[in-house]
């Protein structure tokens, strides 16, 4: 059961990350110092460092608990299922949980430092995924690649829902600009990507 001082700390992050991100959005990512997310958040410097080890991790804390979450979902899933199935109805609810971030997926789009950790981040997920599965009887082979492919099926999938919505008026949903849809709905969009990259060997 978690604890008061983890519900606190988790509290404190989200804080964080959400003041860090009104800056990011409001005057860019590089322009915006840890100074000036502490202050935001009525901090001190060193308290930030507390809670993220540097301005770029303070966008991806809740990524870096996806990964551990996602694979204890993964061991607790039935034990008959197969990877991939495994695999598409984990991340399908995470798709389901996810909020509409399309800024932070923008920022992230415009600001190598940040596309830079993301990635770093991402692989520290996959591996994590990857050690649930073998811990499932899959094949190293076989977790290794699933897990790619997964993540490759999250990548189109979340690339394609930003672009129906570039240019939605956040307000009323509708597009504003040419191409913008904001229709296109991320479990859905889930469950055909899987249904697509399904990997041969897993056939």
């Amino acid at each position: 059961m978690e604890g008061l001082r983890d519900r606190t700390r988790r509290a404190v992050r989200a804080e964080l990350a959400g003041r860090a991100l009104e800056l990011f959005t409001a005057h860019g990512f590089d322009e915006t110092t840890v100074d000036d997310i502490a202050r935001a958040a009525g901090m001190s410097r060193r308290s930030f460092f507390r809670y993220f080890p540097s301005k770029e991790d303070v966008l991806f804390g809740q990524l870096e608990a996806m990964g551990e979450q996602v694979a204890e979902e993964i061991a607790a899933r039935p034990p008959q299922e197969g990877p991939w199935e495994c695999l598409h109805a984990v991340l399908r609810g995470w798709e389901a949980r996810i909020n509409t971030q399309a800024e932070v997926m923008r920022l992230v789009e415009r600001t190598p430092a940040l596309r830079a950790r993301l990635l770093q981040k991402r692989d520290e997920a996959r591996v994590r995924i990857v050690e649930a599965l073998i811990g499932r009887g899959v094949a190293a082979l076989e977790a290794d690649l699933a897990a790619a492919a997964a993540g490759a099926a999250l990548d189109t999938v979340a690339r394609e829902w930003l672009r129906t919505h570039e240019g939605t008026d956040e307000g009323t949903g509708e597009g504003t600009g040419e191409g913008a849809g904001g229709n296109a709905d991320r479990v859905e969009l889930t469950d055909r990507v899987f249904a697509m990259l399904r990997p041969a060997f897993l056939s």
